[in-house]
């Protein structure tokens, strides 16, 4: 939402480096997968979470095929592996990278890792939060044209706490990450599915998925930077 001309050069200001970090990201880990993807390892995807999992004694943590390019993730309400077909299936350095990582994952919630906990407290309040967040404050935008000065500032208000949440919740979601990654690459040297030799293909992947976090939690500080800017300008018009 733009006020006026020198809000517009603002949001471009802030958010305009955010973008294009964030498409660097996407491009760097696009091209890592691919890479890595036409170097072999010993196992599939699907082998390789299935031997970290029961290694560590998750045996009855299933591992599903998941449709869709890039979809893995790891489910903690029903305690589930989900890899992409060409991570569940696939030989090569990305498949079992992305894998071990997200066992990491469940390997966390086994361990009650702190930082997800935290994470999944959160999960409701941050999706309510970014769900609203904009409308709201789009509520206010126009509740300040019709010169409800008081009213608009409360509605910018109530944006900015629904979308600090968000921000809070991509904080925490950092060294869940981080943590994920740095637990599959001991892993997979550990239970001998890559060599050390082989780990810098895996951490290439890894580290280009870490940074895509990075830009989005970057990308959403800076929309929290516009929005209190915002409630500051219109709290200053109601005063």
């Amino acid at each position: 939402m733009f006020y006026n001309g020198s809000s517009f050069l603002i949001y471009l200001i802030l958010i305009g480096p955010a973008l294009i970090l964030g498409m660097l990201a996407q491009f760097w880990v696009k091209s890592a997968y691919n890479k890595m993807s036409q170097v072999p390892a010993r196992m599939s995807g699907h082998d390789a979470a299935r031997r970290i999992l029961d290694a560590n004694g998750l045996h009855d943590v299933p591992i599903e095929p998941s449709p869709g390019v890039m979809s893995d993730h790891y489910d903690p309400s029903s305690k589930v592996v989900r890899l992409s077909q060409d991570v569940y299936y696939g030989r090569s350095m990305s498949a079992v990278g992305i894998a071990a990582h997200e066992v990491g994952h469940a390997i966390q919630d086994a361990r009650q890792y702190a930082p997800l906990v935290v994470r999944n407290l959160a999960v409701p309040v941050a999706n309510f939060g970014g769900s609203f967040a904009s409308i709201i404050m789009s509520i206010g935008f126009f509740l300040m044209i019709g010169g409800m000065f008081q009213f608009a500032s409360w509605a910018m208000l109530l944006g900015v706490i629904l979308f600090a949440a968000v921000v809070v919740f991509q904080l925490v979601n950092l060294p869940v990450e981080f943590n994920a990654s740095s637990r599959a690459k001991d892993q997979l040297i550990t239970q001998g599915i890559v060599s050390n030799s082989e780990l810098p293909y895996v951490s290439s992947v890894l580290t280009a998925a870490a940074m895509t976090y990075v830009a989005g939690t970057f990308s959403s500080v800076m929309n929290l930077v516009y929005y209190v800017m915002q409630y500051a300008m219109v709290s200053d018009r109601d005063g």
